[in-house]
């Protein structure tokens, strides 16, 4: 890496330019150049692994211990190391081991996988010149400065200048879809001095430097330039951009070899490498809510710790108590400070009731989660024949996310519409002229009678618009020449359009582009300069030299990018036909030229020279030249072409806003347009009063007296409606320009107010939002502004190109679509699917059943610890404080474990309250987990409570039934152990009945994983009480087990207690099913009856039917089970006998 330092304007002032020199081959510069002072880059060896062999186990710990549960159960084993406690180390030891463990796993194999990953793309063969000749050596072996030899289909290992190419033009075909996901072809230059290099000889034979800048991320970004050393002359410098820089991953295509690639960035330090580092971290309300609980449960913990230590000492206050016979204390206990002791027994207290911070509850959402989304890619109906693929989960952490969305962001073109687009009309002066309808390059048969108009008075302005439109298309013809390529899907249809028109495209070969027209004479355009299009200036140009010798610049772009720079032409009859196509929902493009005279091209080839020759500001330099360059047109007319709407998009939009969604629409294209595909979609209805807030608006009023206006008709019709926000239809349209003036902090006028509060409120009472003319960067404004919002919303941003990843990112939930406009979206995404239609069962599908499950198993963990600590809680006031365990070590140790663990995880992957089909036909069910009204605080009382409730029971229920001291029937006294074993196992069979009682869809698995469990505890009872084991220093449990089964009562008791326990549980859901029930409630009990209507109608038919059903051949029937209504088929097939 080299910095070059430069004196500044003023003494001891010096500026530090980042900068890097490469010398190509490696080559010492010639006499009378710059030194070449050795510099350090890195290998081209990729590492997107996160361990080493060595570093493994060090940082994967430190990693898990920073996770505050973790943290703190490692703090409670070495507590139970250093002093007396009541419980064994392994209580708390053995689960904090299992969780580390399966998680080091876990990542481990995952990382090992990328291990693989990164040998084989760093090992995989690359061809070098040295001395002349073409060396092959592997990937990560490659140095900067070193010239690669790469060919047709191969992916550039590493960030290369284009030397030249085998193509005559020096240009070559670039897929760059692993970069940004972009699949269509793009077009790179070889360095105009180099691009006649042929042969390895030729390259080597160069003597030149290349002056670029320091490794950074952007794709489509880079400043350099190469100074071409020849004999003793003065070098020859040429810029550099993004044009000539082929990037590491991208794949060459439609060209045979490239020779002379010179490698300016490897390794790392690779635009690729920059770019696929890791994502922020997106965090779910569901997290959340689990560690404000986990912070509650924290002080609920200190708490007891700190009751039963100030009782403790309460109680031994008597002399009589200080000592009891069965716990003598040390002499070096006497002898210890009582603030010590009383710390010691704190902390004592602190480990016997740590069991209610369910440590493995972090491990089972990670595996639910983890299991769990493989329902999304397993989902057949997620499937898109056409792609080959389906739904993809780039990360499992926000599955229950998708169940709580509360505003959706969506990109218009590629997501709610196709991308596929079909050129129907050319307007010059006013004149419409329609060819056959061309789609993709394909003439639609149905269009077939349709022909062009060829006579008319704007002749010359048609062939000129025509011209106009095939120069400044960046198309390319492929191999073989039956098809055009373009780095963009209109570009096609617009040159295909052209081509019915009567004039075609043919090639672009030395920098000249042949066209033939209607007349079979080939015009010739030779290509001087391309002025390329970027979002900010929504237009591109070229400046070309006729046959004749005349210079012309030709300027296609967005209306509003052109209208404003137009001297002549016919603008109003071409204006009125744009806004006619916009509203009709078509993408228009307008095109003008100017004529240059020699002095006008010399200027313009002076400005743009200069700027792009400059290392620093670049870009603001390009585009000032493009600002004096692009003026004084002369408007030639306009171009339609169509943009179909998605497969049931409308259907899909219509669903989320019943769901309580509201759905924002935010798109560059211009009002008109966007307004149509929203009518279209059924974002607005016909009904919808539209509000406008845009800059043509602002120019009338000032931005503060419309959104005064604004706000109050929103409010007005607000409390004419009263608190029904279903009467409110509203639709708001925004540009990105009042936008920008909204966001803009407005400290001139104090009382201006809060506009963007003012902007935020008009929102919130619209059904609908459009913001159209919005830059990517805006995109994600809007995302960031709803998300700050006092609501705080949970949003999701959907989009398919590389303009929509900043709002992906922003947003809670972000969500790619595989479409025409690559896969960056879908990378950069948390989820992939392959059309916006998916977005309808993936939302009020799997999310309304992930944030179900979830809930169900957050809420459970906590409940089902309450119960299991709680007893002993209360056991210390029967046993003096003494920190003795009500439960053997054993049980301590598998409660969580094993003995509670499986029934859960499985009840969180495979629970299904209500049918697939019932969800998807009635989105209003999504209203009833929405604003995370499963781990609100309401619940999670109510959860504690029935825990407390339980747990109360669990204790003084067998403790009253323990007044008879001779419980057995041979007059055997229970002792305490079995007292602790007979609430534990009314423990164990509550919680897992309790499960059973909440699960709603059975299954075979069900059965066998909550039985089993049951079972389980007792067959290890039954062993663990029912054997010496010889490794144990105690056998307290020994025949425990056995001898509470002996004992009726205490069989009536288990029965008993469990019964009462779940009793209020019970009560409570049939008194809330019967007299508020929620929509879900209610969609259960209609599906109940239905079922039992479609029973009883089956029985019905059976028995009228006898005999007679065995007398036909069933076989040949096929039975179709519909989902949701198991007996649809089988009613089908009994109307069919009849």
């Amino acid at each position: 890496m080299e910095c070059r330092l430069q004196r500044g304007p003023c003494v001891g002032e010096e500026i530090w330019v980042d900068s890097r020199t490469v010398y190509i081959g490696h080559k010492d510069p010639p006499p009378g150049a710059e030194a070449n002072i050795p510099q350090r880059y890195p290998d081209n060896r990729i590492v997107s692994s996160k361990y080493t062999f060595w570093n493994f186990i060090p940082k994967n710990l430190f990693e898990q211990f920073r996770r505050i549960a973790n943290f703190y159960f490692l703090v409670i084993f070495l507590v139970q190391l250093i002093i007396d406690t009541p419980t064994s180390p392994v209580t708390s030891g053995l689960p904090l081991f299992f969780v580390i463990t399966v998680t080091a796993i876990k990542q481990g194999y995952e990382d090992w996988l990328r291990h693989k990953a990164d040998c084989s793309i760093n090992e995989c063969p690359v061809d070098v010149v040295q001395q002349g000749k073409v060396v092959r050596t592997q990937s990560h072996k490659l140095r900067v400065g070193d010239i690669v030899v790469v060919r047709e289909d191969e992916t550039f290992p590493c960030d290369l200048i284009l030397l030249s190419s085998s193509r005559h033009d020096g240009t070559c075909y670039v897929t760059t879809a692993s970069l940004d996901g972009e699949s269509s072809h793009k077009t790179y230059y070889a360095v105009q001095d180099t691009m006649a290099f042929r042969t390895e000889q030729e390259v080597d034979s160069l003597h030149a430097t290349i002056e670029c800048e320091q490794p950074q991320p952007d794709l489509y970004k880079f400043v350099g330039r190469i100074n071409i050393y020849k004999d003793k002359e003065e070098p020859l410098a040429r810029p550099l951009g993004a044009e000539n820089l082929l990037l590491r991953g991208a794949t060459l295509k439609n060209t045979q070899h490239i020779y002379g690639t010179v490698a300016v960035y490897t390794g790392m330090e690779t635009k690729m490498a920059l770019n696929y580092q890791s994502k922020s971290q997106k965090r779910s309300a569901v997290e959340k809510s689990m560690n404000a609980f986990l912070i509650v449960y924290l002080c609920i913990l200190i708490s007891k710790a700190v009751i039963n230590t100030v009782l403790k000492y309460a109680w031994q206050w008597s002399p009589d108590r200080d000592e009891p016979w069965y716990n003598h204390r040390t002499e070096n206990e006497r002898q210890r400070h009582m603030v010590i002791r009383a710390f010691t027994d704190f902390l004592a207290f602190m480990v016997l009731f740590n069991y209610i911070i369910p440590v493995s509850m972090y491990v089972t959402v990670e595996m639910q989660k983890f299991l769990g989304s493989y329902f999304i890619t397993w989902d057949e109906e997620m499937f898109d024949e056409e792609l080959g693929e389906g739904a993809q989960v780039n990360t499992s952490d926000l599955n229950e996310e998708l169940g709580q969305v509360e505003y959706v962001f969506t990109d218009k073109t590629g997501t709610l519409t196709e991308n596929n687009m079909e050129f129907i009309e050319c307007c010059v002066d006013g004149n419409v002229y329609i060819p056959h309808a061309i789609c993709n390059g394909q003439i639609l048969s149905a269009a077939s009678s349709i022909d062009m108009i060829d006579s008319s008075p704007g002749g010359y302005r048609r062939v000129s618009i025509v011209q106009c439109m095939i120069v400044c298309l960046g198309i390319h013809q492929g191999r073989p020449t039956s098809f055009y390529i373009s780095s963009s899907p209109d570009e096609v249809a617009l040159v295909e359009g052209m081509k019915r028109l009567g004039y075609t495209y043919l090639r672009l070969k030395d920098n000249y582009m042949e066209i033939l027209n209607k007349d079979d004479e080939i015009e010739r355009f030779e290509l001087l300069h391309v002025l390329n299009f970027d979002s900010v200036r929504r237009r591109m140009s070229v400046i070309v030299k006729s046959s004749s010798g005349e210079y012309l610049l030709f300027c296609k772009g967005a209306d509003s990018s052109i209208f404003p720079r137009i001297v002549s032409g016919k603008v109003e009859q071409v204006k009125a036909r744009v806004e006619q196509n916009a509203i009709e929902g078509l993408r228009t493009l307008c095109v003008a030229y100017r004529r240059l005279s020699e002095s006008e091209y010399q200027e313009a080839c002076h400005h743009l020279n200069e700027a792009k020759l400059a290392l620093q500001d670049r870009e603001q330099r390009l585009a000032q030249a493009y600002d004096i360059i692009e003026r004084d047109f002369v408007l030639l007319g306009a171009t339609a072409v169509e943009d179909r709407l998605q497969e049931k998009a409308a259907d899909t939009i219509e669903s989320l806003h019943k769901a309580g969604m509201k759905v924002w629409v935010l798109t560059g294209d211009k009002m008109e347009t966007a307004a149509a595909t929203c009518y279209a979609s059924k974002l607005f209805r016909r009904s919808t009063q539209i509000l406008e807030l845009t800059k043509k608006r602002t120019e009338e009023q000032s931005l503060h007296d419309v959104l005064f206006e604004l706000n109050r008709t929103v409010l007005r019709q607000r409390s004419i409606s009263g608190l029904s926000v279903d009467c409110l239809d509203f639709g708001l349209i925004i540009d990105g320009a009042t936008l920008s003036a909204v966001l803009k902090a407005n400290q001139e006028r104090a009382g201006s107010g809060n506009y963007r509060e003012i902007f935020l409120e008009i929102c919130r009472n619209c059904s609908a939002v459009l913001c159209c003319r919005m830059a990517p960067l805006q995109k994600a404004q809007i995302v960031k502004l709803i998300k700050a919002s006092k609501e705080h919303p949970i949003t999701l941003a959907i989009g398919d190109g590389a303009n929509d990843v900043s709002m992906i990112l922003e947003a809670h939930v972000g969500i790619g679509i595989m479409g025409k406009e690559g896969r960056q979206a879908a990378r950069n995404s948390d989820y992939a699917i392959p059309k916006f239609k998916h977005l309808k069962k993936m939302l009020l599908v799997h999310g309304h059943y992930y944030y179900i499950r979830i809930a169900e198993l957050v809420q459970y963990f906590f409940y089902k610890n309450v119960c299991f600590i709680f007893p002993q809680f209360l056991y210390q006031f029967f046993c003096g404080f003494s920190q003795q365990p009500l439960y053997d070590t054993a049980y301590l140790t598998l409660y969580n474990i094993s003995f509670t663990s499986l029934p859960i995880l499985l009840y969180s992957l495979v629970e299904q309250h209500i049918t697939m089909e019932t969800l998807k036909r009635d989105p209003s069910l999504y209203r009833d987990i929405a604003k995370n009204s499963l781990l609100r605080w309401p619940v999670f009382l109510y959860w504690t409570c029935l825990g407390v409730f339980d747990a109360v029971i669990f204790f003084f229920g067998a403790y009253f039934l323990f007044d008879n001291t001779t419980f057995t029937s041979n007059g055997q006294m229970f002792g305490n152990w079995t007292f602790g074993t007979l609430v534990f196992t009314v423990l164990v069979f509550t919680v897992t009945l309790k499960l059973a009682l909440d699960t709603h869809h059975w299954t075979w698995i069900n059965h066998f994983v909550i039985w089993g469990s049951l079972l389980f505890y007792v067959i290890f009872s039954l062993l663990w009480g029912g054997i010496i084991w010889p490794f144990l220093n105690y056998q307290r449990m020994y025949y425990v087990f056995m001898q509470m089964l002996s004992s009726g009562p205490a069989w009536l008791s288990i029965i008993l207690l469990i019964t009462v326990s779940l009793l209020p549980d019970v009560i409570k859901k049939v008194l809330c099913r019967t007299m508020c029930p929620t929509a879900t409630e209610r969609a259960q009990v209609t599906y109940c009856h239905q079922l039992h209507s479609e029973t009883k109608a089956l029985n019905c038919l059976v028995s009228r039917l006898g005999v007679r059903c065995l007398s036909l051949s069933c076989k040949s029937i096929p039975l179709v089970n519909h989902p949701g209504r198991p007996l649809g088929s089988l009613i089908a097939l009994s109307n069919s006998m009849i």
